[in-house]
């Protein structure tokens, strides 16, 4: 039995959900664990740019970033919403003690904004909307997480030139999807 084009394209969806549910315990365990250089009792942190690190998490939260866009363009907008929520929960039960609060909340509050930003947009300039989504998403959750568990911003840079790397990066993919999607598929992709 062959699938039909819709429902390759909901498997694709449950494909980047299941990613995007991976990069949250991923982005916590790295922030302990992964980095050039481990801060006592703060962050490992990587390079992001000359002379700018930032806390290895970063590379995992702006990948999440992207594939969230990618689940609602898949499964729509309340798969998106549950998959949030879910998101926030699983960070919350893994992240390090002193990071609970900070990373659910920022990672609550970022997705939430990435997707206000992301689904007027997506429908006509899906390139555009991940972008501008990312950046807004990128710039909440840097904000919030970095007060919240350090009491301060001294990592601001790191965090948002780190996560807009992967957004920036993932962007000739996200080309080929939209190109894909117009040539394969358009009447199927009516749920975001």
């Amino acid at each position: 039995m062959t699938m039909t084009t819709h429902q390759r394209l909901r498997l694709e969806g449950y494909f980047y959900l299941v990613a995007f549910g991976f990069c949250i315990p991923a982005a916590n365990w790295m922030i302990g664990h992964v980095g050039t250089v481990c801060v006592p009792n703060g962050p490992c942190l990587v390079p992001v740019a000359p002379g700018l690190a930032a806390p290895s998490g970063v590379l995992m939260i702006g990948l999440a970033l992207v594939l969230r866009d990618l689940v609602q363009r898949r499964l729509g907008p309340g798969w998106t919403a549950l998959a949030i929520v879910f998101g926030a929960l699983l960070s919350a039960l893994v992240a390090p003690q002193a990071l609970v609060f900070a990373s659910a909340a920022a990672f609550l509050l970022s997705e939430f904004v990435d997707m206000a930003v992301y689904t007027p947009l997506q429908k006509k300039r899906l390139v555009l909307a991940v972008l501008l989504s990312g950046l807004v998403g990128l710039t909440v959750d840097s904000i919030v997480f970095l007060y919240m568990a350090f009491g301060n911003l001294d990592f601001l840079a790191g965090q948002i030139v780190g996560k807009a790397w992967i957004t920036v990066l993932s962007l000739p993919f996200i080309h080929w999807i939209r190109r894909r999607d117009d040539r394969i598929a358009p009447e199927t992709l009516k749920i975001s």
